[in-house]
């Protein structure tokens, strides 16, 4: 009875349900969706600990998507070596799916392929095996078409072209991502499809980037805010902090808080990933 309000919280316009909802989901289905709303707020450990029980089951669809969710939450915290060999699992168990019943999120077997190869493409990347992450990225495009896979694969597309120093060519896919979201009413997905168009933008020097760029990541902020979206608040608070150096210390300050808040909400393994990650800056270290 509480997958609606599930799916709503995941990838709709309501990403901050009633606790109650997340802690009675029942089905196994409904366990996948709270533990991708628990990740989305920073609640690592509650999440993994769902994930790691569909992985090991014996349904091949829901351990696939449960492989790859738990891949995106250790990429969250900078474990891309970690994320990789997930998106591997997923990606095996869901090759030989058959179609089945299409899910409208893509919580089905095209989705499913299609979510590991862009968690690959996103891990190559981070390893800087560039052109490897290029190919996955076109490979998950040719498997699934849908909204979900629009969005993460204009994420992936765009960071493909930062990292390769094509700012200009960046901002397309950022912004197939963001007005994607945004037509589809996934408050989450635009929140981070504002931060990823926002970084593009400046990095193309667009005209009027910066007071561009400075809108979105505010109201990327303010929603994550609102909606208790962790996950995505100490990121783009840190992306402020560049945008807005005359308060950067401020930003960097809120960047600390809502780390320590994650990394409390961490498992063990999230909270090792994170600590010897270059990429994230730990409260502390």
């Amino acid at each position: 009875m509480h997958e609606p309000a599930l799916r709503a919280a995941a990838f709709g316009s309501d990403p901050l349900p009633d606790p109650a909802v997340t802690r009675g989901a029942g089905t196994p289905r409904a366990r996948l969706l709270a533990a991708i709303v628990l990740g989305a707020q920073g609640r690592y450990a509650a999440a993994a600990a769902l994930l790691e029980v569909l992985r090991a089951g014996t349904d091949p669809l829901l351990a696939s998507l449960a492989a790859s969710t738990l891949a995106a939450h250790r990429r969250q915290l900078g474990g891309h070596r970690e994320a990789r060999a997930l998106d591997g699992e997923a990606f095996a168990k869901a090759a030989h799916l058959d179609g089945g019943d299409p899910d409208p999120d893509g919580l089905d077997a095209a989705g499913a392929r299609a979510d590991a190869l862009l968690g690959l493409a996103a891990d190559n990347l981070a390893l800087g095996r560039l052109r490897a992450a290029r190919r996955l990225a076109a490979r998950a495009g040719e498997e699934d078409a849908r909204w979900r896979t629009r969005v993460r694969g204009g994420w992936v597309g765009a960071e493909i072209e930062l990292a390769a120093g094509q700012g200009a060519a960046a901002v397309p896919h950022a912004e197939r991502a963001f007005e994607t979201a945004r037509a589809r009413g996934a408050r989450r997905h635009a929140v981070k499809s504002g931060i990823v168009l926002a970084v593009a933008l400046r990095a193309a020097g667009a005209p009027d980037h910066r007071e561009i760029s400075d809108a979105l990541v505010g109201n990327a902020m303010a929603t994550a805010e609102k909606c208790e979206l962790l996950s995505l608040l100490w990121p783009a608070a840190l992306v402020m902090a560049d945008l807005r150096p005359g308060h950067a210390e401020e930003y960097r300050f809120r960047v600390a808080e809502v780390l320590h808040a994650v990394l409390r909400s961490a498992d063990p393994c999230g909270r090792r990933i994170a600590g010897e990650s270059p990429w994230v800056p730990v409260p502390g270290g």
